[in-house]
Parts: structure tokens; C-alpha cells; sequence
């Protein structure tokens, strides 16, 4: 899997999901039935499970997505890290609720862990496979057109994202480079870089005074330079890692 859905609002369904079968998973089947739970335990139990599902999904969708906007990438690795997140953090919290007061289960955790989490892993993995590739068709279609704003009412720039090269901090302002027709223009706009870094997510800073459009990357001069379309800019060690991701 090359990209990831970092949406929290799709995620949120797919959580919502999983609850939903973690409820009917642990109520229907009754995984653990030590022939002493009646109907109120099961209840307990399958709530409890259904919202601890919930609740680990929900923070596998937060940390993926801090991920995923810290490294500008996804990969098969990282993909499987968010399944071992989820089940780690699973395991852990219903076993821990398991062996309360309110369940009193009578399993140690190797016995828990072989005859529950390996079944639901075998049953809930492909489910899950499934719905978060459909997830990748929900990320709305990027529009090429964008607007840079400045803070006079003046500061106005509509080019293509495809156009825009990179922007560079020039003290009070900020200076769009940018193609028209083939030929490199710049603007001056006054902002600021950390601005322009909230208003468009897909720029990638290379240096404190410098941010460009990873499609117009080309190639490395040097250690310490890069080459973008018609210029080149210089790269600090601090963001140097990010630039070799590319």
C-alpha cells in the first residue's frame, strides 16, 4: 500500500464498524463460555469489547495520521504497523477488563490470547484489509487550482498547484516562484512561511527559509543543494531526511 486515507472522519466509520462486530462477534459467539455468565455478564462483556474497539481503532487513526503528515509517505511497513497497533492495544485492554470485578474470567492471558485474539485476528484481518483499501477511494480528488493569499487585499496569486515550484521567506514577505507558460515568475506577497506551510499541506519544507513542491524536484547538486524546475535551493541538515524520502 503506497498512500493512506489520514481522514479521521473516515476512520471514524471504520471504527464505528469494528465496534459494531466486536458486539456481535463476542455476544453471538461467546468465545470464553465458562458455563457461569448468564445474559447480564454477556451483555457486559460485549459492550465492553465493542467500546474497547472502538477506542483502539480511534487511536491507530490519530497516530497513523501523525505519521503519515510528519513522513509525507505510506508504506506496507507502517500499514502493518497500524494492524499490530490496533491488536496490541486490543489484547491488552480486554484482557485487562476480562479479569475484572465486572467479568471475572477465569483464562490466563497465554490461553486468552490462543483460543480469542487469534481467532478474531483471523476473522477481523481480511474485514479490515478490505474496508481500509476502500478507505483510499473516499480521499477526495485533489483540485489543481489554488489561490495564495497575503494579508493586504492585493495579495492575490491563482496559479495551478502543478505551477508552483516552491516559496521562499524574504523577511516581511514570502516570494512565490512559480511557471507561466513555461517560464519562471516570482511574486512577493506579504505572509509568512509557517502561513503559507498551514495553507497548502502538500509543500515540503527543505530549509527554515524555504518550501517547495516535491513535484518539482529533479535532483541533488550537491550535499547541501537541490535542482527544482528552472532553479536550486539549498538544503539544511534539519530537513534533509525528509527530502531523501522522495
Amino acid at each position: 500500500m503506497k498512500t493512506l486515507n489520514p481522514s479521521i472522519k473516515h476512520h471514524t466509520f471504520i471504527g464505528a464498524f469494528i465496534s459494531v462486530w466486536s458486539f456481535l462477534f463476542a455476544f453471538f459467539a461467546r468465545p470464553f463460555e465458562h458455563g457461569t455468565m448468564d445474559l447480564r455478564v454477556w451483555v457486559l462483556v460485549s459492550v465492553g469489547f465493542s467500546l474497547i474497539a472502538f477506542i483502539s481503532y480511534a487511536i491507530v487513526s490519530f497516530s497513523q495520521r501523525y505519521v503519515f503528515q510528519k513522513w509525507n509517505r505510506w508504506s506496507v511497513w507502517l500499514e502493518v504497523g497500524a494492524y499490530l497497533l490496533f491488536y496490541i492495544l486490543y489484547t491488552i485492554i480486554t484482557y485487562s477488563y476480562y479479569k475484572s470485578s465486572l467479568i471475572k474470567g477465569n483464562y490466563g492471558f497465554s490461553v486468552y490470547f490462543v483460543k480469542i485474539i487469534i481467532n478474531i485476528v483471523l476473522i477481523l484481518t481480511p474485514i479490515l484489509f478490505f474496508i481500509r483499501r476502500y478507505s483510499l477511494k473516499l480521499i477526495p480528488a485533489a483540485k489543481d487550482d489554488i489561490t495564495i493569499k497575503g494579508e493586504n487585499k492585493l495579495d492575490v496569486l491563482k496559479i495551478k498547484q502543478s505551477e508552483l515550484i516552491c516559496i521562499s521567506n524574504s523577511q516581511n514577505y514570502v516570494e512565490i516562484f512559480y511557471l507561466e507558460n513555461n517560464e519562471l515568475k516570482s511574486k512577493l506577497i506579504r505572509s509568512s512561511l509557517k502561513k503559507m506551510q498551514t495553507d497548502f499541506e502538500f509543500l515540503l519544507q527543505v530549509h527554515r527559509s524555504h518550501l517547495i513542491n516535491p513535484t518539482h524536484f529533479k535532483s541533488w547538486k550537491d550535499s547541501a543543494t537541490i535542482s527544482l524546475t528552472q532553479m536550486e535551493l539549498p538544503v539544511s541538515k534539519n530537513y534533509k531526511n525528509q527530502l531523501l524520502s522522495l
